[in-house]
């Protein structure tokens, strides 16, 4: 080979990357794709609502049209922050309260959890009381947290952690479980004690359940705080919906509606994005 040749040839690094920038410019056009699909759904589900509202005579009280609803949605964003009329303040109050339960509920679910995993004994003795809780209707038993922690955050807190504790109890016992018995014999082999067994290898293992249990639990935690609210509160989401309803103002229920269903798509997005960062083994898995 010439030295032109040697000279021209491309390295291993320019090799390898041109693979990498092929599978980045795939990924990224599945992602606009994605969107793409999802915002002609979302200007077909629009379009259908309007011309159904428009030459069926839907009432407004049943159905508001979508332009009653974006006038109730931007009269509550486009106001001072601070303001009480707006929607900043409300959803503040209900995105606070939902992450300090969700905070309480995961962190349990998961600390029990990998108890369960780790000895039978807790397994056998939990497991039938935590079904048992999970299979009681929360609707039912709100009126009892309210009770018990009163009108304030304590009961809101309490609720959505309650409803955040199941999923991520199940998702973590599941996922610590189902490591390979070879990975325990081969920590057992180099005498790893039973902590780093647990660190090392159960716990990365469990990582694409527990963030399975984590996307369940954000959705639950904001829905048991929006529950807590209609009971009785101060200020939150569930206070407006509450509100809006006493009025008949059902273009204005939708508009919080449609904030809390983009709150629970955002949420859904940043529980996605972190675990793609920290269960990065899945995501090379997956390619």
């Amino acid at each position: 080979m010439s030295q032109a040749e040697i000279t021209n040839a491309p390295s291993i690094g320019q090799a390898v990357s041109k693979p990498k920038g092929a599978a980045r410019g795939k990924k990224e056009a599945r992602g606009i794709n994605g969107t793409a699909v999802s915002l002609v759904g979302l200007v077909i589900l629009f379009a259908g609502w309007s011309l159904a509202v428009r030459y069926l005579d839907v009432p407004s009280y049943i159905l508001p049209s979508p332009a009653a609803v974006w006038n109730a949605l931007w009269s509550g964003i486009a106001v001072n922050p601070a303001s009480p009329l707006g929607y900043y303040l409300p959803l503040w109050g209900t995105l606070k309260n939902a992450a300090i339960g969700l905070v309480i509920g995961s962190g349990l679910g998961l600390t029990l959890g990998s108890l369960m995993a780790e000895s039978r004994l807790i397994e056998k003795l939990v497991m039938p009381y935590a079904f048992a809780l999970q299979s009681l209707p929360k609707v039912a038993i709100a009126p009892l947290v309210v009770i018990w922690f009163g009108f304030g955050d304590g009961s809101k807190i309490a609720i959505s952690a309650l409803l955040a504790f199941f999923p991520m109890l199940i998702n973590s016992f599941t996922g610590l479980r189902a490591v390979e018995p070879e990975r325990i014999d081969l920590m057992r082999s180099l005498s790893a004690s039973r902590f780093e067994t647990y660190r090392i290898v159960k716990l990365p293992n469990a990582a694409p359940y527990i963030f399975a249990g984590l996307d369940m639990a954000v959705v639950y935690a904001l829905l048991g705080t929006i529950v807590a609210e209609f009971l009785g509160a101060q200020q939150g989401m569930g206070v407006v919906i509450t509100q809006a309803q006493a009025v008949t103002d059902v273009a204005g229920v939708f508009a919080a509606l449609v904030i809390l269903g983009a709150m629970g798509i955002l949420l859904h997005g940043i529980v996605r994005g972190v675990e793609r960062r920290v269960v990065h083994w899945g995501d090379r898995g997956r390619k």
